[in-house]
């Protein structure tokens, strides 16, 4: 089914959300930088990068009033209590990307995937064949929000390119996930297989006790081995996971694992345990994420075709390629659905991949936001899962202030009324979404929000 073109704010919303069977033409690329969105969607800000991060902004998480925004040279902390006038409290700088985020009490912990000399923050880079180099996670404590402090360091196997908190039912530990990859085996700590993942266990009255505990294979008969074709028909092999959504109160978890995507049982967080496993070995090429809908039935897979660094959306690559791809939960196991993938084609220099997102809280319905790098920010209804629609969308014409393919939105997740979408070159973006479909949503606040940690969301009104 075809989803809208691109339209500008200023056209008619009855305009805007119709669709098109003509071909895409140049014309309808925006200029560098020029904004278009559907129009229920507003600009409300837009806080540049700080001086001090030079690098790409990436994930982020809320807690009460703030936001943390990662930066592949460490991470800042952004006052929200008023989205409007958003305001920068203080950067950290700590290089070794990708800074993946999460927020628990005073603790902010960030993924290292970047083998350093040291597990400080002036460390410098240095080959993973060098037994005594570093990556893993880093824990800080901001309870101080405009002086973090760095207060310790926990290496993993591989490093940890994403992480995912699991608090324990008591509230006296965190559980941390960590999916890696990459496997080496001119890399002492890091050799081939693995097809596991690490646990971290945080002691919260004691954080700098962390350690990891566990590091159960996930795969013990081997992931998909891949299909080593040329870009765009290529399938991964699975040598580890790229990241983990837990949905603790649930005890479930699903995984997006390169060349599978998985479910586990997670009422040991211990013991996490595979409960299913399922493969796309037409379409998808790197499964990347996962997002549950709020009861827990349904699993949003994505698909990081191209590694972020091509321009996929386009009539060449095609509709289902690279698309999120919708799985109902049926008996315990996963059975597709359908495919969604953002209709407006992208220029030549124009990365685009499905990447990080999140629910806007709809009593009823299942509805997220969800980024797509260069291809913007898009809004989609996937209440009925076979049939996703796309209803609010907002992009920039290509990104000129940094080289081709390397620019867009690395994550956008609505918080408390607003969506925030985290730039890697422009900083970060407020928005504000006004749609009957979703302005119920506007009377729903959450203390926290670490996307890769899910938790139901309220009752409309409470």
């Amino acid at each position: 089914m075809l989803t809208p073109r691109r339209a500008l704010i200023l056209v008619a919303a009855a305009v805007a959300l119709a669709g098109s069977t003509l071909p895409v033409q140049a014309a309808d690329i925006p200029a560098p930088g020029q904004i278009v969105m559907s129009p229920n969607i507003q600009h409300v800000t837009n806080v540049p990068k700080p001086e001090a991060l030079a690098d790409i902004h990436t994930d982020m998480a809320f807690q009460g009033d703030y936001a943390y925004v990662g930066n592949y040279y460490g991470f800042s902390i952004y006052d929200i209590k008023h989205p409007k006038q958003t305001s920068l409290v203080s950067s950290v700088v700590c290089p070794g990307g990708q800074m993946d985020m999460s927020v628990y009490g005073n603790l902010v912990f960030g993924s290292v995937d970047s083998s350093r000399n040291n597990d400080s923050c002036n460390s410098a880079s240095q080959s993973a064949t060098i037994k005594e180099s570093w990556e893993g996670v880093r824990i800080f404590d901001v309870s101080d929000k405009a002086n973090p402090k760095y207060i310790k360091s926990v290496e993993t196997n591989c490093g940890s390119h994403t992480h995912t908190l699991v608090p324990d039912r008591s509230r006296q530990n965190v559980y941390i996930y960590v999916s890696s990859y990459n496997p080496n085996d001119t890399y002492p700590d890091c050799k081939t297989p693995h097809d596991l993942i690490s646990i971290i266990k945080v002691p919260l009255n004691n954080p700098t006790a962390a350690t990891v505990i566990a590091t159960p294979n996930l795969f013990p008969q081997g992931g998909y081995g891949g299909v080593p074709l040329p870009y765009p028909n290529g399938k991964s092999a699975t040598t580890g996971c790229h990241d983990i959504t837990a949905y603790p109160e649930k005890g479930i978890a699903a995984g997006a694992c390169m060349g599978d995507g998985i479910l586990l049982d997670i009422r040991n967080p211990e013991q996490p345990r595979v409960t299913a496993t399922v493969r796309d070995e037409a379409n998808f090429a790197f499964w990347h994420s996962a997002t549950f809908n709020n009861t827990g039935t349904k699993v949003i897979f994505t698909d990081e075709l191209g590694g972020g660094t091509r321009a996929t959306c386009n009539e060449a690559i095609g509709p289902n390629k690279g698309a999120n791809a919708y799985y109902d939960i049926v008996n315990g196991q996963l059975q597709f659905r359908s495919y969604f993938k953002i209709a407006r084609h992208q220029a030549d220099t124009e990365n685009c991949v499905a990447h990080n997102g999140s629910l806007i809280p709809v009593k009823g319905r299942d509805v997220m936001v969800q980024a797509w790098y260069q291809g913007g920010i898009s809004v989609v209804d996937f209440t009925d899962s076979a049939h996703p629609q796309e209803i609010a969308y907002f992009e920039r014409g290509p990104d000129n202030t940094a080289p081709a393919l390397s620019g867009g939105f690395w994550s956008a997740y609505y918080y408390n009324g607003y969506i925030y979408g985290s730039d890697f070159n422009l900083g970060l973006d407020v928005l504000k979404i006004d749609d009957p479909r979703t302005n119920q949503a506007n009377s729903v606040k959450m203390r926290s929000l670490n996307a890769q940690t899910q938790a139901s969301y309220p009752e409309h009104g409470h």
